[in-house]
């Protein structure tokens, strides 16, 4: 990679393994073998076990048993394959046949080894079945980016996480499924959106993309609808809505936990019927439309606390996408300074683009505004004529962030004990007094420095005694 260095101290992000064994002697010696190796190694006592631990977390590798009781490790394969096919599994067995053999290849296994086994056997088997998963998952990123150069190679990354973002792109993509994308702001969402567009059959036809929270509540059902002529003071003419704009394509309804609550049963008789009335309108419209949508919040939170419907949640998260924070996935940080600073000079750089200090204090920056903060730091250094990113030149926020989370790192409990809640409610309140000083007092914009939509900044506001209305 031209024009990046790299620093001391990088490495790349451990292949993550999962052993599975009724023998609790066989998965220590498994486990204790695998991370000497250098492997981030994890275990458990049988296939459900296991499954429990798939659904909260990737492996690289799973290594499992075939005779356990209960579900056998030849059950334990193919539920993997089908829900995650890009995992390697590896079978052993002490009691090894030709049938078992041949049944283990048959559902996917990348290979089958009998007890007992020689370590280096063990050792060699384990790094080849890694290094054909990478180059499966390295395909599948060139696939994504090769498909459509133009609009979809925005999304950038060589990490484990972002591989499997990009594999899972690929899968659901192809399919008429919904989508919820979860993430923190700045992390990509809408970039994700476009890339299952792209690599849709939809692609030729229109992707339309909203921020819901920037919607004024009262404007909100004639955006998505649209409405007839005369269906309210100022409607002078018809309006085609959001639905229609992208009928045949998909639409993007980012934000989708700020969309009130009488407007998402109307939403969700659309995604049912597939069809919109117009506001004012007699006839009814048959849209076909595929739906991605996006939030930073926690929507189960929502449906608990009320504010967001059940119903409509499970029709959003048929499939969910969360996108990893930039702080989880260090490794790409000079893949996409590259990229950033290629994007805002025109040009490919053959000269270290950033010091060796100013990468590794990035490393370390914990990026509360993602993605999306790291190319305005690098736009910001173009934008001042920069040849190379220095420490010094970095902007004062995010070397004074940097110090801050120095000064909270040091934080102690007083022995008498704190009202957590207290405390938390005295910060936050003192930023949003700050944000609304450095905004001269503008909600808007005072909302946008603290990265929250306008909506719950004046919710916050309400919260604290702070709303003037």
């Amino acid at each position: 990679m031209s024009g990046v260095t790299t620093f001391a101290g990088y490495n790349p992000v451990n292949a993550h393994i999962l052993v599975v064994d009724d023998e609790l002697s066989m998965r220590e010696f498994l486990s204790i073998l695998l991370e000497r190796e250098g492997y981030t190694a994890a275990s458990a006592a049988s296939a459900e076990a296991a499954l429990k631990m798939l659904e909260g977390q990737s492996f690289d590798l799973v290594i499992s048993d075939v005779n356990m009781p209960g579900l056998d490790g030849i059950g334990l394969l193919e539920r993997i394959k089908k829900h995650s096919p890009d995992t390697a599994v590896l079978m052993i067995t002490a009691f090894s046949t030709t049938e078992q053999a041949v049944e283990a290849m048959k559902f996917g296994a990348y290979d089958y080894i009998a007890k007992p086994f020689k370590v280096e056997e063990i050792k060699l088997l384990v790094k080849n079945a890694l290094e054909k998963q990478r180059l499966v998952r390295e395909n599948t990123l060139l696939k994504i980016q090769i498909k459509d150069r133009n609009s979809c190679n925005g999304l950038i990354g060589k990490s484990r996480k972002m591989l499997d973002i990009f594999a899972l792109i690929e899968k659901v993509a192809t399919s008429t499924a919904t989508v919820l994308i979860c993430g923190e702001s700045g992390t990509g969402k809408e970039l994700v959106a476009k890339a299952i567009h792209c690599n849709s059959e939809r692609r030729n036809k229109p992707f339309v993309a909203v921020n819901c929270g920037a919607i004024p509540e009262t404007l909100m059902e004639s955006e998505f609808f649209g409405h007839a002529k005369g269906a309210f003071t100022g409607a002078v003419s018809e309006r085609t809505g959001l639905f229609e704009q992208a009928n045949g394509g998909t639409l993007f309804l980012d934000e989708i936990g700020e969309v009130p609550l009488l407007l998402q049963a109307k939403l969700l008789r659309v995604i049912q019927e597939r069809e919109i009335r117009r506001v004012g309108g007699g006839e009814t419209r048959r849209v076909d439309v595929r739906i991605v949508t996006a939030t930073n919040r926690d929507l189960e939170q929502q449906v608990k606390d009320g504010t967001f419907r059940e119903d409509l949640y499970y029709r959003l998260n048929v499939v969910q996408l969360t996108l990893p924070a930039l702080r989880e996935r260090p490794e790409d940080i000079p893949l996409l300074i590259e990229h950033f600073h290629e994007k805002h000079t025109g040009s490919s750089s053959n000269h270290e683009i950033i010091s060796h200090d100013a990468l590794e204090f990035l490393w370390n920056y914990q990026f509360p505004g993602n993605v999306r903060e790291l190319e305005n730091i690098i736009e910001r250094s173009v934008a001042l004529g920069a040849r190379q990113i220095t420490l010094d030149m970095l902007p004062q926020h995010v070397l004074r962030f940097h110090r801050s989370q120095e000064r909270f790192d040091q934080i102690e409990i007083p022995n008498e004990g704190m009202n957590l809640d207290l405390f938390l409610d005295s910060i936050e309140k003192k930023y949003l007094l700050k944000a609304l000083e450095k905004s001269g007092g503008v909600k808007k914009r005072a909302a946008d420095l603290l990265g929250m939509t306008f909506r719950s900044f004046r919710y916050k506001l309400s919260k604290h005694g702070m709303e003037d209305d």
